[in-house]
């Protein structure tokens, strides 16, 4: 299973805005807020495994 990572750029209502981190992307993945760990904020890094995100810093 791979493993990717994210920075939180932006939240929005019940959404979050992720841009991947690993890799040299501009795109920019919406993503419900029930999916992600609840203490996120703008700027929070995550790594997505497993079909779970995990808040790193």
């Amino acid at each position: 299973m791979e493993t990717w990572y994210y920075e939180v750029v932006s939240i929005d209502g019940d959404y979050a805005n992720l841009m991947r981190t690993d890799i040299e992307s501009d795109d920019l993945k919406l993503v419900a807020r029930a999916l992600l760990p609840p203490e996120i904020v703008e700027g929070s890094e995550l790594k997505y495994e497993m079909m779970q995100y995990e808040l790193l810093k």
